[in-house]
């Protein structure tokens, strides 16, 4: 199938044509861990799950890279503030590395509890000095840079097209020279390719003086290294354009004379219930595994995701996370019930067009732009008509490859943590005789999808 993607790189919406037919190399912008990866974080990347997914169904050979930022963020994108890695250190009172390690696995176990596939590599900044102290060379070799005594810097003025990938007006980002923090800077959007700075926790010997990698080479370096000096699909959230991939262009022009990537892909923001986004100094985050604690399937919070399209973002709500459990739950019911073990029958012209339809319905949203509300729609089109059942199983299972929806779970399902709690809190209510209240209990387990039969009393 031809799958069309909104590239922003040109602003269109473009047929996808791989560098390599029948292969695909993505690189999506990881973690930086130094702190718990929330819903808000996991939305990407559940999200450029879904795309990898739609390659791989669309019988692409698909090589998925994936970063995980333990050095060189600072706390603000434009090389301002404290370096978060050391931040969470003295947050938590562990070392850097110790920080790293864990924070990479409660990442790991949320992509888990999501249903995000794993990607082929992920790779550590820390585990990549080499590289990008390498790549630092090569563009300072090709006159990009200039050195300051805080570190080697790009030099911006070299690269005429500096602007055009973020849409930025260059006059009014002047404005950061009242912030700046090293004055040797040549102009504020200047950018460190290697910090000089010997009381850094995490350091390395360079030529330019012992310290640590600017957080946009790391990307750059380890992009190419595991996918070529051009491939085919860079992914990232908005915030990442104006700066970081502004800057990862930069350096690959500097670097190589040419894009990296060929189509850059942006997701929106999930946001709280005021359009707020969701984020730790907000303080208004929940994590993949408060759910858990919570009652929910995390599973609940992929389908609530997949009813966005992944440029748009979504608003994040617990009764909206409710609803996408009663979906869930009946989705999943409705997929085990038409499963039969019956033999198939030679089935009518009309009926056979039906199921093709289907499938062509939901390789067709997925084709334009992972279109995959729109696929999901097709998937209950499918449970609701009129097909046989053992064929609306198997188109459900089929699609399920893509959705990641675990739907055979409910073979080996278990009543939720938060039905049972609201279950008891029921029975005390109704032997406190407080019926009213007791019912209010029973509708929310409905709307959960569960029904509710009371035995009678004695």
């Amino acid at each position: 199938m031809d799958i069309y993607l909104n590239n922003t790189l040109t602003r269109k919406k473009e047929k996808f044509v791989p560098n390599k037919n029948g292969e695909v190399g993505i690189y999506s912008c990881g973690p930086t861990v130094y702190w718990n990866q929330h819903i808000g974080h996991m939305y990407a990347y559940v999200q450029w799950d879904i795309l990898v997914r739609s390659l791989r169904y669309a019988g692409y050979k698909v090589k998925w890279v994936m970063n995980v930022t333990d050095v060189g963020h600072m706390t603000s994108d434009e090389d301002l503030g404290e370096d978060k890695m050391e931040k969470g250190a003295k947050r938590e009172g562990i070392s850097v590395w110790d920080i790293a390690n864990k924070y990479i696995d409660q990442f790991e176990d949320s992509m888990k509890l999501l249903g995000i596939t794993s990607p082929d590599i992920l790779c550590r900044a820390t585990e990549n000095v080499d590289e990008q102290i390498k790549l630092n060379k090569v563009i300072e070799k090709k006159g990009f840079t200039y050195l300051t005594k805080k570190g080697l810097v790009y030099d911006t003025s070299k690269f005429k097209d500096y602007a055009k990938f973020g849409n930025l007006n260059l006059e009014e980002l002047k404005s950061r020279d009242d912030v700046e923090v090293d004055p040797d800077k040549k102009l504020p959007w200047d950018f460190f390719l290697w910090a000089i700075n010997p009381e850094h926790l995490m350091k390395w010997e360079s030529k330019w003086g012992e310290g640590y990698p600017g957080w946009h080479i790391e990307c750059t370096a380890m992009s190419t290294k595991y996918l070529g000096e051009n491939f085919d699909i860079h992914t990232g959230g908005i915030e990442h354009i104006s700066i970081h991939h502004t800057n990862e262009i930069a350096q690959g022009f500097a670097a190589f004379g040419k894009q990296t990537a060929n189509y850059w892909l942006h997701n929106g923001w999930l946001t709280g219930k005021g359009g707020e986004k969701m984020s730790k100094s907000l303080g208004n985050y929940v994590t993949a595994q408060e759910l858990v604690e919570k009652g929910y399937d995390p599973i609940a919070m992929r389908y609530l995701i997949l009813t966005s399209h992944y440029k748009k973002g979504l608003r994040f709500s617990f009764e909206s996370l409710d609803s996408a459990q009663s979906a869930l739950n009946n989705l999943r019911g409705l997929v085990f019930a038409s499963k039969s073990e019956n033999e198939r029958t030679i089935l009518s012209e009309d009926k056979n067009q039906k199921i093709n339809d289907f499938r062509e319905s939901f390789v067709k949203s997925l084709s334009d732009d992972i279109n995959v509300p729109q696929a999901l729609a097709v998937l209950w089109e499918v449970m609701k008509s009129n097909i046989p059942s053992q064929d609306k199983y198997d188109l459900a299972i089929s699609f399920d490859e893509v959705l990641g929806l675990d739907l055979l779970k409910i073979k080996n399902s278990s009543i939720p943590y938060n039905i049972k709690k609201l279950m008891e809190e029921r029975i005390k209510l109704r032997s406190a005789k407080k019926f009213e209240e007791a019912d209010k209990i029973r509708d929310k387990i409905v709307k959960l999808g569960y029904e509710v039969t009371d035995q009678p009393t004695k």
